[in-house]
């Protein structure tokens, strides 16, 4: 987090850079403890949403009175970047749920669901946004009432910026990193507002290219956005988890007193909470409660060394026999031996 939050203190050219890099979307890295127990800090994400939409609706009645290429791309990506907190919301509401006898899991797994649909109202935002753009291009008009294009770009602009202050100050009150990340990058999508400002003054002058040319640069930070949404969407299905944290369970593992190996090790997200599941080899001739509490021992440690980690399945193979590749036989030698006269 401190190498995101230092990337908007860099001056103009930082806050361009970052403006023109995407955002992470994924809710798993926008969750921690300090938010997901704080009531206000609950409150927080809900009041950013209602009040980037009420930004975006504000913008969207300028659209319809101006026709502004430029303020329609910035009004759907207010919309946009607003919905990336759905998942989120999904994930405090079902993921508390408990498990039951269908779902033994848990409901995690609906924020994924949340998420595609999110990828796609992002795509059509862009479609929408650009096509807009290439055909006031190809056909331009003149842009009309330019003083509310104006104020609704700046309108743009002090939304987002209420948004970052309120996530900022909040999320340094309960100690939530991921709260201010998300304000620093709502305060930089204040910037993409204020181009509609310059769409409007280039229509002031007499430039009839400058909005539709303000429209396509929009376009691209919605692209962005779905760029970046997309990825974290398709990783999270295909449960893809970061390799250092895989690095640091088994590191964790192998610190355990008693564990000689790590034979096998899965780490999967289930929700915005993460599940693994590992195989470690001890000694052959330790008892069945010396082995258990060594599984104990490893599950504990893995719970404390790897972020987001709420659960462990971990399984014991004796050292004459590790690895899964011996369960097979020794299924086959025990069942052999009970059915024999």
């Amino acid at each position: 987090m401190s190498d995101h939050h230092h990337s908007h203190h860099d001056g103009w050219w930082g806050r361009l850079r970052h403006q023109l890099t995407p955002h992470s979307h994924d809710s798993a890295g926008k969750v921690d403890p300090a938010l997901e127990s704080s009531r206000e800090g609950l409150r927080a994400l809900w009041i950013s949403l209602v009040v980037l939409g009420i930004t975006a609706a504000l913008q969207a009645g300028v659209v319809v009175l101006s026709g502004s290429v430029a303020l329609l791309g910035d009004t759907l990506h207010n919309v946009a970047d607003a919905l990336t907190a759905v998942p989120l919301g999904v994930a405090f509401l079902l993921g508390r749920r408990a498990a039951t006898r269908a779902y033994t899991y848990g409901f995690g797994r609906a924020e994924d669901l949340a998420g595609i649909l999110i990828v796609l109202v992002i795509a059509a935002s862009a479609i929408a946004a650009g096509w807009t753009a290439v055909n006031r291009l190809l056909h331009p008009q003149t842009m009309t009432h330019l003083p509310w294009v104006l104020a609704a770009g700046v309108i743009g602009f002090a939304g987002n910026e209420i948004v970052a202050r309120y996530r900022i100050n909040v999320g340094r009150r309960i100690g939530s990193a991921a709260l201010v990340a998300d304000g620093l990058h709502a305060r930089t999508d204040g910037f993409t507002s204020l181009a509609v400002v310059v769409a409007a003054a280039g229509a002031w002058a007499g430039w009839r290219w400058a909005d539709p040319a303000v429209g396509l640069a929009i376009t691209a930070a919605i692209a962005f956005v779905l760029k970046d949404a997309a990825r974290e969407v398709y990783r999270r299905l295909m449960d893809r988890v970061d390799p250092e944290l895989v690095d640091r369970a088994e590191e964790s593992l192998r610190a355990v007193p008693g564990i000689r190996d790590v034979s096998g090790l899965r780490l999967r997200w289930i929700g915005h909470r993460m599940h693994a599941e590992a195989a470690v080899v001890v000694d052959a001739n330790l008892s069945l409660l010396a082995a258990h509490e060594i599984a104990a021992d490893a599950e504990h440690q893995l719970t404390h060394r790897v972020p987001r980690l709420t659960g462990a399945t971990v399984h014991v193979d004796p050292a004459s026999h590790p690895g899964d590749s011996h369960h097979t036989d020794l299924s086959h030698h025990r069942r052999d031996r009970l059915t024999a006269p």
